[in-house]
């Protein structure tokens, strides 16, 4: 009888820690962090995922530039809110999609393509959370950019609230804030202006900066930032009163292009949106904007390895 108690005492033991075991394992992978994601994730279960996400991003792109861009901010708004687990995807009223922040967010329906092909393929096996990532990292290489690995895994967030996007990083935002939020997240500055750099293709709304045109904090003048000799061009665009829909090009002249001119433009003070101009005006990040640069003196920095580097899971977004 005591024997049979002993043994019924050591089973319980084991199923408590086998269940503890469980759980934590489900918290490491939960979302999109670090644990538990890994390079050929599906190779197995789905060994052509890459390729069928490539196939779906690829025709987006080709019938609309537009979306390259798109596809990239989606991951990136996705990740800044409690990891890197798609619920910037889901619908309903108040979730992540419907804040204003992600109002102008485009490309759901691309990820809706890639959702359903994979389904077909290989039914109930990979979470939009990696579809979202492997699109992002798609998209930059279809605009001329660099490629890297993606490791996979992660699971999809069943949770998406709008007041969770209070911590996205916005487009008036000081440096001392936008350092903050990327440190929060487990970048360093380096990575901040890295990844900013991922603006060198894309638009941003009338909206967004206007108010640098014209009375910048009630000085009746221009955010002394801008390039007297740009000025008129995005004032042309965004006339005073004028639509605040207007898009305009975040990196001039190189609007679908992925390269390192954007860098070039906010030396030159053509910096669009007043968090991208802070770049150069402030001391703290101007250093790595040079090293991008290639200025004498500095050790350089390639934006296309770097890029790749900042968004490669391990170094982006762990979850918390």
């Amino acid at each position: 009888m005591k024997v049979s108690s002993l043994n019924k005492t050591l089973i319980l033991m084991v199923l408590v820690l086998a269940t503890l075991t469980t759980l934590a394992l489900g918290q490491s992978n939960r979302g999109g962090g670090g644990g538990g994601t890994r390079v050929g994730f599906y190779r197995s279960t789905c060994p052509r995922v890459e390729s069928i996400v490539q196939a779906a991003v690829q025709s987006a792109v080709r019938a609309n530039p537009t979306i390259a861009p798109g596809l990239l901010r989606m991951f990136f708004h996705d990740c800044f809110v409690n990891g890197c687990d798609a619920s910037i995807l889901i619908d309903g009223t108040s979730t992540e999609k419907t804040a204003l922040p992600n109002s102008l967010l485009r490309g759901f329906e691309v990820i809706d393509a890639a959702k359903s092909r994979l389904e077909t393929a290989c039914p109930g096996v990979v979470s939009c959370a990696d579809i979202v990532a492997l699109a992002a990292r798609d998209s930059v290489v279809l605009a001329g950019g660099p490629s890297w690995q993606v490791p996979l895994g992660r699971r999809d967030g069943l949770v998406s609230q709008a007041s969770d996007t209070a911590n996205l990083p916005a487009f008036n935002d000081p440096i001392s804030v936008q350092i903050q939020k990327f440190a929060d997240k487990g970048l360093n500055t380096q990575d901040l202006v890295t990844l900013v750099g991922g603006h060198t293709i894309g638009t941003a709304a009338c909206f967004t900066f206007s108010y640098r045109l014209y009375n910048f904090n009630n000085t009746n003048g221009p955010d002394p930032d801008i390039n007297p000799a740009f000025l008129p061009q995005l004032r042309a665009l965004c006339p005073n009163g004028g639509s605040g829909s207007t898009r305009v090009g975040l990196d001039t002249g190189s609007v679908n292009r992925f390269d390192n001119s954007f860098f070039a433009n906010l030396r030159n003070g053509r910096g669009v949106l007043e968090s991208d101009a802070k770049l150069w005006s402030d001391p703290t990040t101007q250093r790595f904007v040079q090293r991008f640069l290639g200025f004498r003196g500095l050790l350089g920095l390639r934006f296309d390895v770097e890029f790749g580097r900042s968004m490669s899971v391990g170094s982006i977004f762990p979850i918390v």
